[in-house]
């Protein structure tokens, strides 16, 4: 029979467990991190986490940093685009044809568009709605918010570019290096063996 402490304990982690997985369920935009100028293709991740309810739409409202102008076809799903006066797209909105997403199922939906030159941060608010009606906002960007909108941190032109360049020139450098220490290597151990043959 388990004490009293133990049982804490394992209601203390199965807690921590619950709120991992409850806090990792939410609609989400990737990637975390684009170039101001870029075309990036961003992809919209909806998981389905309430049991007995099936996901029946998102949507999602375009920040004003990035132009978006396509999106991939999806088998059993439809879409609309909705625009502003100047036509530029503010949201799109998925429909499932038929029962939706199930407790165990998520959806990639993605979207092509470019970053704007002058662009901050993206703040990506989405609407995930059930087959009961029930709403919910993924749009709140506080640090502890209980259903937080996925953010885009966005950087200077060029600037990703740049630390993936440096990343390859050292895996490159330390390629050469490899080679170099192992062709010693080999060098000597050739020096060594014909040396052994001249002394027999």
């Amino acid at each position: 029979m388990l004490k009293k402490g133990k049982w804490s304990i394992m209601l203390a982690v199965a807690g921590l467990l619950l709120f991992a997985n409850m806090a990792s369920a939410h609609v989400t935009v990737s990637p975390q991190k684009a170039e101001q100028g870029a075309y990036q293709v961003f992809t919209v991740r909806v998981p389905s986490e309430t049991k007995d309810k099936h996901t029946v739409s998102v949507s999602v409202d375009i920040p004003e940093g990035v132009i978006v102008s396509r999106t991939t076809p999806i088998p059993g799903w439809s879409y609309i685009f909705t625009k502003d006066a100047d036509g530029k797209v503010t949201n799109v909105k998925w429909t499932a044809d038929n029962e939706g997403l199930s407790q165990t199922e998520f959806q990639d939906f993605q979207l092509s568009g470019r970053v704007q030159d002058d662009a901050a941060d993206l703040v990506w608010k989405a609407h995930q709605t059930y087959n009961d009606g029930e709403v919910i906002d993924w749009a709140d960007t506080a640090a502890d918010a209980q259903f937080p909108a996925s953010i885009t941190t966005v950087s200077a032109a060029g600037s990703l570019t740049d630390e993936g360049g440096g990343a390859k020139q050292d895996w490159a450098l330390g390629l050469s290096i490899a080679a170099v220490v192992l062709g010693a290597a080999a060098l000597a151990a050739a020096v060594a063996g014909s040396r052994r043959k001249t002394s027999n």
